[in-house]
């Protein structure tokens, strides 16, 4: 096999971009990357492999000859080309919120539930990036202790919301140093009837509100833990506020496991060996996660573990991610490269 064709839709977005940058070293073999995008920015140029590609406009006759199409321009392009994508012969690794939650399409954290890609029907969905980050700690230690109840509240990074919302943080940051009016045209939400700043400031809504008072963001972390989990009796809620950092977002996590003899010993020794997590956790040095350090780093890191003083079962974490890389980009890719494991990658040249 000389190696496999792979699309990269919404390659000029934030995502997208760190996407191509990790097929570059990517544990499969590629032989044709197309870029794909909005009509818009059809005829720009991106490197891959020091190498300049012409970025095309996405159509339904862009993935002829596709072996794995990776989504990253919002869930209407997803709805619209991925089942074109599919009709074509591609796998679709899609990293938007348009499958996640349909029963028929495997979400999939690769270091917690890789056997669920012998599932898909040509579909496979990338979690929300605080999700990620989030059970890629916790599976470790529900498989050792079991876990009854989770508790998050997120501190997230502005890049979340796209590179608008980057750009509008550190404007209003200037205008506010140099005395000027500024304005908000984005955060909280984009389709809310009200928009704050975000320099200097924290917002605790992410996504527009339902009638109880949770956002699409807190609901996306509760359903889809449960999904990738594969257990909807974990108790689970969560407050996602987002905070004037560009990248890397911040947990802090407060679980009950069902076993008592977990211990925090037993758990950062669990999280020592967990594949994708890099623990730092020594207060006695000051040693803990920060968005910072974690920014360009695909691991997630794990820090101030710590039993909760009044609850026997009781344990509280900080866990921090970068959520372009491990929070989208890299898990998209590393779902590639699994499926390429796992043999579940049919070259269209091979057929």
């Amino acid at each position: 096999m000389n190696g496999y064709s792979v699309a990269v839709v919404g390659a000029t977005g934030a995502v997208g971009t760190k996407i191509i940058k990790m097929l570059e070293n990517a544990a499969f073999p590629i032989k044709e990357v197309r870029l794909l995008s909005s009509k818009r920015s059809a005829g720009k140029k991106l490197v891959f492999k020091d190498t300049e590609i012409e970025v095309q406009e996405t159509t339904e006759d862009s993935f002829s000859g596709i072996d794995i199409a990776l989504f990253s321009a919002g869930g209407d392009i997803s709805k619209k080309f991925a089942p074109e994508a599919v009709k074509h012969g591609a796998i679709v690794i899609d990293n938007t919120s348009a499958y996640r939650m349909d029963p028929e399409v495997p979400l999939v954290v690769p270091e917690v539930n890789p056997e669920a890609l012998e599932k898909h029907s040509g579909i496979i969905a990338n979690p929300n990036c605080s999700t990620i980050q989030m059970v890629a700690a916790l599976h470790p230690i529900r498989k050792a202790f079991g876990l009854d109840r989770v508790i998050v509240s997120t501190y997230q990074a502005v890049s979340g919301a796209g590179n608008s919302a980057l750009k509008e943080m550190y404007d209003q940051a200037q205008q506010m140093m140099d005395d000027k009016p500024y304005e908000a045209n984005i955060l909280p939400a984009g389709g809310d009837k009200k928009h704050f700043p975000i320099a200097f400031n924290a917002l605790p809504q992410i996504d527009v509100f339902d009638e109880k008072g949770y956002t699409k963001e807190e609901w996306k972390m509760t359903n889809e833990t449960k999904k990738i989990m594969g257990d909807d009796a974990i108790k689970l809620s969560a407050t996602c506020v987002r905070i004037p950092v560009a990248y890397g977002h911040s947990e802090s996590v407060y679980i009950e496991v069902k076993d008592t003899t977990a211990s925090v010993e037993k758990i950062r020794d669990i999280l020592r060996k967990a594949p994708g997590v890099t623990l730092e956790d020594d207060p006695s040095e000051q040693m803990y996660p920060t968005a910072l350090t974690a920014e360009n780093k695909k691991d997630v890191f794990v820090g101030r573990i710590r039993k909760d003083l009044d609850d026997e079962a009781g344990y509280h974490m900080w866990i921090v991610s970068d959520n372009l890389l491990k929070g989208a980009a890299w898990n998209t890719v590393q779902i590639a490269e699994k499926m390429h494991e796992l043999n579940l990658i049919q070259p269209l040249s091979n057929k």
